[in-house]
Parts: structure tokens; sequence; C-alpha cells
């Protein structure tokens, strides 16, 4: 019986085989007298043909086992143990950096609910208390499922506090979320990489603004930048950075894939593209609107609050649905 020498040394190395492996070398050693035996004597020849078919069939029990095990590890690593999540401000001045805020804290406020650890990488406010750019980890199995399809322009209409005549004003944010996994698909040149270091930013501190801690890396054949500030170590910061940038390129290698295959996609819920208007967040009419669905909700507040799940459901059954739809 012959089993493929360099998947067997495979399995022999990964922890959650090592034990079976070892035991399937052992009902090999078995297979082989039996073999042996019923090739130099005739007499025992059907017994051992009995044993040998009994060996043949626990030794490929094993190995599917093995190989299941396996497999099912791998499939594992490619899933995201969590998400990157970015906002930027985009058009409307003050008004847009504090929109691009307040779906920060609808994220984070979601993230907590659901039990989520989230980390605050870099922020970047303003004078009025919004974000200008802003970076958060959030952590869990589920998360990259159920966030996944927040990516595009985010759009706000309501009458700002400084408004005087009671205009209604239009304000984006965009919104991307990276999904982050033990295994990245893509590999980085650490020539390719620049590396600044600054100080931290943020409310004043003993150690805050006295050592250059926060790390800036430029990845220079894409012009892609990160900046991490939220470990008072700067080797830290260095680490979870790289992190920022391997999921920034994964993504934009997931999104080439993705336009590659948009023709065929049925029920395609937008291509993960951050120019992409997803939403319109009314505040006048109290009306959340998502553009790839056409569907609404009037729960501004309670959204913005945290109340995610039924667009987050809607987005899933639609997204499912296309995707049945492409089976067909």
């Amino acid at each position: 019986m012959d089993f493929d020498q360099e998947k067997l040394d495979e399995f022999k190395q990964y922890n959650k085989t090592q034990f079976l492996a070892s035991q399937f070398e052992s009902e090999m050693v078995k297979l082989t007298d039996a073999q042996e035996l019923a090739d130099s004597d005739p007499e025992m020849a059907e017994l051992a043909v009995e044993e040998i078919a009994q060996l043949t069939k626990q030794l490929q029990d094993q190995w599917d086992e093995m190989d299941k095990i396996v497999e099912s590890n791998k499939e594992e690593e490619k899933k995201p143990y969590g998400v990157m999540l970015e906002l930027r401000a985009g058009a409307g001045g003050d008004e847009a950096s504090l929109f691009a805020a307040e779906l920060a804290g609808m994220y984070l406020k979601y993230a907590e609910v659901q039990g989520w650890q989230t980390i605050r990488n870099h922020v970047s406010a303003t004078e009025a208390g919004g974000y200008k750019e802003a970076s958060f980890e959030i952590m869990g199995s589920a998360v990259y499922d159920a966030l996944r399809y927040e990516t595009g322009v985010h759009r706000v209409q309501r009458i700002p506090a400084t408004e005087k005549q009671g205009r209604i004003h239009t304000s984006t944010a965009s919104v991307a979320v990276l999904p982050m996994r033990k295994k990245p698909s893509v590999e980085i040149n650490l020539s390719d990489i620049d590396t600044e270091f600054s100080r931290a930013g943020g409310a004043g501190g003993q150690n805050v603004n006295k050592v250059e801690t926060a790390v800036r890396l430029i990845h220079r054949p894409t012009g892609i930048d990160v900046r991490c500030e939220n470990d008072r170590s700067q080797l830290k910061n260095r680490i979870k950075a790289m992190e920022m940038l391997t999921a920034k390129l994964e993504a934009i290698h997931e999104e080439e894939q993705a336009a590659k295959h948009a023709a065929v996609r049925k029920g395609q819920i937008g291509t993960g593209d951050r120019s992409e208007k997803i939403r319109t967040y009314n505040f006048p009419q109290n009306r959340i609107t998502d553009h790839r669905i056409k569907e609404s909700w009037h729960t501004v507040e309670a959204t913005l609050a945290g109340a995610l799940d039924p667009i987050i459901e809607a987005m899933q059954a639609a997204a499912a649905a296309g995707d049945e739809a492409v089976a067909e």
C-alpha cells in the first residue's frame, strides 16, 4: 500500500496529527510484516491476507482522518481572526470629520455589545472633535463576516449645529474593513518598506509625546502608508503596523480579484471598493438607505448608537441570495 511520504512527514510535524502519524507508522510496520509472511509462508497466507485487509482499511481511515484535520486547519487559517477598521473624513469639512467619528463610535459600540476586543491603532482628530482619519482593530472570529459589507462611502444629510439658516448639508466619510489573517496570502519584500518614527499624539501624560514610539511604514511600490501609536513600545507598534500594512495589501489583492469576477456575480453587493457610495444617513427623515440592496430603516439614532444587527442581517441575506443565484 503506497502513501505519500512527503505528506506523511507533514502529518508528523503538525501537532494535531503527530500522535496519529506515529500510530500510522506502527501500523505500516505491521502491514509490511503481514505481507512478507503471506509471501514466504503459504500455510499462513490465508490468515495473513485477512490481517492485510484489516490493516489496509485501518491505515486508510487513519490517513483520511489526518488529511481532514490538516485541511480543516488550513481553511481555519485562511479565515480572518479580526479586521482593521479604517475611517476617513470625506467631503464636508468639520461635519465630515464629526460623521467619521460617529461612524467609528457606531462600530465600536456594536463590537462592545458583541463581546469583541477593540484596539485603537491611530486617530488623527480635528479641532471640531471629529476624526480626519482613524484606524482600529476589532478582533473576533465572526467580525469579518458581520462587517465586511461596510466598506465604502457613507453619506450623511442633516442640519449642522453651526448652520444658522436651517439648511441641510451633505457630508461623507469612507469606511474600509480589512480582514486580518494568521497566514497572509501576499508576500511583502521588506526592502520595499520605509520606516519613520515619531512621538505619539494624544492628550499629554508622563510618557506621551516624550519618546518616539509611533511608527509609520510606507510601502513604496503602492504608496500605501500605515501608522500605529497604540503601544508605548516602538517594537510592538512596528509589529502592529506591519500587520496593518499586510491587511491593506491583501485587501487590494482581493479587490482586484473581485473586479475580475464582477461581471459574473449576479447578486454582487458592490466590489468592496472604498470609493463606492453605499449608504445614506438622512437625519431629517430619520432614514438610513443602503443603495446596494435598496432597503431603508427609520432608525438613524439607534443605528449610530450601535444597533447594527438589522442592517448587517439584511446585507448577509442579500449576499447569500446573490451567491445562490450565481450557483444556479
